[in-house]
């Protein structure tokens, strides 16, 4: 049996009379890329912070690595990381200095030289003395990105990694990410809205829209089911409300 690293079971988020997240189950199998796909509001940003444990939720049980989140999320905590071109880092401080800083937070030794080999890795040498505020959205997303690998996370959150990336940096990134998975069997849970990555990236996607699953499957699987030839044909069918049967029409 493959263990699941992330285990969502009933998980509910409500805003006053607003449910964001709607009784979600799911679960990411360890070494595995999944991807978690929904319109604007579907509730996918919701999802992810209660995965971070950054919201409560109003129900449900999160797992991950093994921990119960809602009770000890700072087992886990060191051992996963998030990345967001969303998410801004403190605009005043360097570059450099934002990574050192998460970097010790994150406990990671050698923190100053873990930064530079990033840098290096990613590609920003020239961008570590800046300050952060002055960068580019792209700029920020690679950074951000490089935030995320300071602890060479066993589980990866990635919020639209390539957002605000011209097509050969955003490829780039790509064939970064399955090469980080390649080496160290990270498992990787993916928000985004580029299904042409999310096809490449991803061996299961989990399908949402109002807060609630509507799918889940390999993207080829989905796309058979469906009846269509690509993914973004199969979320444009779940979004306008159209059945399998009238799908495969």
């Amino acid at each position: 049996m493959i263990e699941a690293v992330i285990k969502v079971q009933g998980l509910t988020k409500r805003f006053g009379d607003i449910v964001a997240v709607d009784r979600l189950t799911f679960d990411v199998a360890r070494g595995v890329t999944t991807g978690l796909l929904g319109g604007n509001g579907a509730g996918k940003t919701t999802t992810i912070s209660m995965l971070l444990g950054l919201l409560v939720p109003t129900a449900g049980a999160i797992t991950l690595l093994g921990e119960d989140m809602l009770r000890h999320r700072y087992r886990a905590l060191p051992r996963l990381n998030f990345s967001s071109p969303y998410v801004d880092l403190p605009n005043r401080l360097k570059v450099e200095e934002n990574l050192v800083v998460y970097a010790h937070l994150y406990g990671v030794r050698g923190a100053r030289a873990r930064v530079h080999r990033l840098a290096e890795e990613l590609d920003f040498v020239g961008l570590l003395g800046r300050p952060t505020g002055e960068l580019s959205s792209g700029q920020k997303t690679r950074v951000a990105l490089a935030k995320a690998m300071l602890n060479a996370p066993e589980l990866l959150l990635l919020d639209e990694p390539t957002a605000s990336l011209d097509p050969d940096t955003a490829d780039w990134v790509r064939s970064y990410l399955e090469d980080y998975q390649r080496r160290t069997g990270a498992t990787i849970l993916l928000a985004s809205h580029n299904m042409a990555e999310v096809e490449r990236l991803c061996g299961d996607v989990v399908m949402m829209k109002a807060g609630r699953k509507v799918d889940q499957g390999a993207p080829g699987a989905l796309i058979a089911r469906y009846g269509r030839d690509t993914l973004e044909q199969v979320f444009l069918d779940i979004a306008r409300n159209r059945t399998l049967a009238e799908a495969a029409q």
